[in-house]
């Protein structure tokens, strides 16, 4: 169902992303943004599955400035090169990896002429997050157990759109105490807690919950509906 195109960002950088198109023209998109393993098999299902729904999809390649080509899966070893990429996007320079994500939005809203919505998973929900806040050309976001979204610094943050949040209650990365602050400083946002672990909606890992991923995608596609027609 999908290619792979290559997008410009602000600075001139090529990077690859995985576009899935739905069988009818799309009239919205959603950004897909991946967790610390690449655009692996797992996330071009997510945005296969976005497709099928009858949005444009798009997944940017969030560690291309890093190191290209970056396909991972969930051994031990693949954590630890994942976090080792992560901790190198991290530390790019402002506005680093985020100007990738821009271009895919706008690269979205200019192939559809519609509105865009973007959903992250793990560090991508961090990344999510961010981009509610900091980039243009977004209508509604949606991250899934967003490392690091739950502290104090990225709590501070302010969303331009609508955001559904959803986090795992034995999640051993973020804690409920961390999510109830959020939840108080971001009254209107959405959001959901399932009786799981970290990374509950990939049925590649073992931590793979199949009734809260099922029950929060169909949370995620019933809130994209409201806000992205």
């Amino acid at each position: 169902m999908g290619s792979i195109i290559q997008l410009t960002a602000a600075d001139g950088a090529q990077i690859p992303a995985y576009v899935a198109q739905p069988k009818t023209p799309a009239k919205a998109a959603v950004v897909v943004i991946q967790e610390i393993f690449g655009v692996n098999i797992h996330i071009r299902e997510v945005a296969d599955a976005y497709a099928q729904e009858g949005y444009l999809a798009i997944a940017p390649a969030m560690f291309q400035r890093v190191k290209p080509n970056v396909e991972l899966g969930y051994e031990e070893a693949d954590m630890g090169a994942g976090m080792g990429l992560k901790t190198a996007v991290e530390a790019l320079p402002a506005p680093g990896a985020l100007q990738d994500i821009q271009a895919a939005i706008d690269y979205a809203n200019q192939t559809t002429g519609g509105k865009v919505g973007i959903v992250g998973y793990c560090w991508g929900g961090l990344l999510t997050w961010r981009s509610a806040c900091l980039l243009n050309g977004l209508s509604a976001a949606a991250p899934y157990y967003g490392g690091g979204m739950t502290t104090e610094t990225e709590s501070g943050r302010s969303s331009k759109v609508p955001v559904m949040a959803h986090f795992a209650e034995e999640d051993k990365w973020i804690s409920m105490e961390s999510v109830n602050a959020f939840k108080v400083a971001h009254p209107k946002a959405k959001v959901y807690t399932y009786a799981a672990h970290h990374g509950f909606n990939c049925n590649h890992r073992g931590a793979w919950q199949a009734e809260a991923a099922a029950l929060a995608k169909q949370r995620t596609f019933d809130f994209f509906k409201t806000y992205l027609t």
